[in-house]
């Protein structure tokens, strides 16, 4: 696979970019607080990158059109324009619009740019009133100037930086003057002439912060060496003559010859300085294309399937040295599949940060204020789950401001803050991470809920089933208790898609909720859909997987309790009462059962229930093949799993399977 072109990474930064910028506004739309400052020059910075690398790789029309976003931005920073809702508002269609220019861009573009142009026109027009400035950073000392040393990264022209570009634009800020450094050249037989190999010292005389250097070199200051010190007066006489000796204009050609000085890492300041501050260097990272962990991650699970193999020869063999090896073997394969997992896996707080934009949206358009409150963005997540989970919960956070929050009469009406509240948690459980919807709103209305199931057939009449049961007929496709149909919802389009969504998942959705407070969405997600933990179990001839993340523990049925349970489907464990499925009822095994039944006792929702096999085989890491869509009705199954003999034993889905069991047995019901 090829490396990524220069142009691929611009696209992949700018997405960063837009949203750095989309956050920063979001947070000045919030209030800001203290750092208020902050917020403002952190949405400056993101444009001045995405104008400055746009233009640099071709983008001209996003450079140009951010140009005049950047400038509205600069204004702010001088304290010439104050950050209201106007503003903010714009600025947040501009990042919609440079997002657009970026993705797909096409004729409309200049179209769709103008009324947003005219709006931008008319703040820097002075129709808001200016502020007093925000905070500056540190001011230049008195001396009115700063010396500037300056070292681009070998690669900086390959990857589309010209640093004779960002001297000029350094010397625009005041006059100085530039001495270009050329110790690092090697000779012509070790030359590469697509290296950066020289470095430079400006003596700079300004009236411009530190902040506005570094605005000059933001978007690729955290892969150079840039250090910034004050230019004392009493080394300008000498620092002057020295110049003169070694000035470089900007415009320096290729073929000018260049002084020997002594190298950047041992340059020292002048006599009396402040001591340097450390160059800034971004930590080590990779950006690495979403492609190539697919296929590594797919190539850990051959690893695993051959290394089951190899554990079985092993087991087989009589030879010491060949199961020491198949124990080495075994012990790499599950810290390469931790690792790789490891690597896979994102924080959730990178798709929650997404939804502050649809919250702060909606709000205006359903009239209503809401907060979005976030926690356990650090919680991490394999990166598939989390592309896939963008939809979904964007469906049920619409629900949650559309149906959960009153207007602001209700609440009035209710005794409750005008602001509704909707929280969105993430947290490990185990194996699975938890994500939860929550808000303070009405809660379900029971009655009309349960009307409505009986209207339809869902429910018998006069039946009473608990909150629990009654609560998932909102997943029924075409349900809906809403009076009236909105341009969010009321449908009844869209909670069975949630819920295939999630399932897809191997997850799964809780709902709770209390009248007057509130209602809780949790959905209960693995961790990854690649490699599981698994406890393999057989039942007649055939083998399964059980997720081991479900398993509780694994009892002997005996026959004398198998004849005693027989017409009854539960289990007396240590006084508690267990329900219990025949998996080879279910499989429709034609096989005698095995004299020794076993019960491997699982997590259901809330309830613990008992699968009888014939026999347990031990653990065993699964790798996970989806199955064909010839398969999709099996939904007892979520997928299938290669065993070291080349065999191939089917996942159970438990959730699905308890299901299955309930329409099956009806002795199970009795028991519930």
């Amino acid at each position: 696979m090829n490396a990524p072109s220069p142009g691929d990474v611009f696209l992949e930064e700018a997405q960063d970019l837009l949203e750095q910028l989309e956050n920063a506004l979001l947070d000045l739309a919030a209030g800001g607080g203290a750092d208020r400052g902050d917020l403002i020059d952190s949405a400056f910075r993101a444009l001045h990158t995405i104008k400055g690398s746009g233009a640099m790789f071709g983008f001209e029309a996003v450079a140009g059109f951010t140009h005049h976003v950047e400038t509205v931005f600069d204004r702010v920073r001088q304290g010439k324009l104050a950050p209201d809702q106007t503003m903010i508002r714009l600025a947040l269609a501009a990042k919609d619009h440079i997002r657009k220019m970026i993705d797909a861009p096409g004729p409309d573009d200049d179209a769709l740019a103008a009324p947003i142009l005219a709006g931008l026109a008319a703040l820097l027009n002075g129709k808001v009133a200016p502020v007093s400035a925000p905070a500056q950073a540190e001011k230049p000392p008195s001396s009115g100037g700063w010396r500037i040393t300056i070292k681009m990264p070998r690669d900086a022209m390959q990857m589309g930086t010209n640093p004779l570009l960002l001297l000029d634009e350094l010397l625009g800020l005041g006059t100085g003057t530039v001495i270009a450094h050329a110790d690092d050249v090697p000779t012509l037989e070790d030359f590469d002439p697509g290296a950066c190999l020289v470095w430079w010292q400006v003596d700079l005389v300004t009236d411009q912060p530190r902040s506005a250097i570094e605005d000059v070199f933001l978007f690729v200051i955290d892969d150079m060496e840039l250090r910034i010190e004050p230019l004392l007066q009493q080394g300008n006489a000498q620092q002057g003559a020295a110049a003169a000796e070694m000035l470089v204009p900007a415009t320096i050609s290729s073929d000018s010859p260049a002084p020997s000085t002594k190298p950047f890492s041992q340059a020292t300041p002048a006599k009396d300085a402040p001591p340097p501050e450390p160059p800034r260097r971004l930590a080590d990272s990779v950006r690495v294309p979403a492609e190539r962990l697919d296929d590594l991650m797919d190539r850990v699970g051959e690893l695993v399937i051959a290394q089951s193999r190899l554990s079985q020869v092993a087991a087989a063999s009589m030879d010491p040295h060949v199961k020491s090896i198949a124990e080495d073997i075994e012990r790499l394969a599950l810290e390469l599949r931790d690792s790789t997992m490891g690597v896979r896996t994102v924080p959730i707080g990178s798709l929650f940060s997404r939804f502050r934009r649809l919250v702060h949206d909606l709000s205006g358009q359903l009239g209503k204020e809401i907060a979005l409150v976030t926690v356990g963005e650090e919680t991490e997540l394999d990166k598939t789950v989390v592309e896939k989970l963008n939809d979904p919960l964007i469906h049920l956070l619409r629900n949650s401001m559309d149906h959960g929050l009153e207007s602001p009469e209700g609440r009035a009406a209710a005794g409750k803050p005008a602001c509704g509240r909707i929280v969105l948690t993430a947290r490990h459980a185990g194996a699975e991470v938890l994500i939860s919807i929550a808000d303070d709103g009405a809660g379900l209305n029971r009655d009309r809920i349960l009307a409505r199931a009986e209207e339809r057939g869902l429910i018998a009449p006069g039946a009473n089933p608990p909150d629990a049961d009654l609560f998932r007929v909102i997943f029924q496709p075409g349900f809906s208790t809403a009076r009236e149909i909105t341009s969010l919802s009321g449908r009844g389009v869209g909670m069975d898609v949630v819920k295939q969504a999630i399932e897809a998942l191997r997850g799964k959705i809780e709902i709770s909720s209390v009248p007057g407070q509130g209602t809780e969405l949790t959905l209960r997600l693995p961790l990854t859909l690649a490699i599981i933990d698994g406890l393999l179990v057989r039942v007649g001839t055939g083998r399964y997987v059980i997720p081991l993340s479900t398993v509780e523990e694994c009892v002997e049925l005996t026959a004398e309790q198998d004849l005693r349970t027989r017409g009854r489907n539960f289990l007396n464990i240590r006084g508690a009462l267990v329900p219990f499925l025949r998996l080879r009822h279910l499989f429709r095994s034609e096989t005698l059962p095995d004299l020794y039944q076993k019960v491997v006792v699982v997590a259901a929702g809330k309830q613990r229930v008992g699968l009888v096999v014939d026999q347990v085989i031990g653990n065993h890491q699964t790798v996970i093949k989806s199955l064909s869509v010839l398969h999709e009705a099996a939904n007892m199954f979520s997928g299938a799993t290669i065993l070291g003999d080349g065999a191939v034993a089917l996942i159970l889905d438990v959730a699905h399977l308890v299901d299955a069991g309930q329409v099956r047995d009806e002795g199970w019901r009795a028991a519930g």
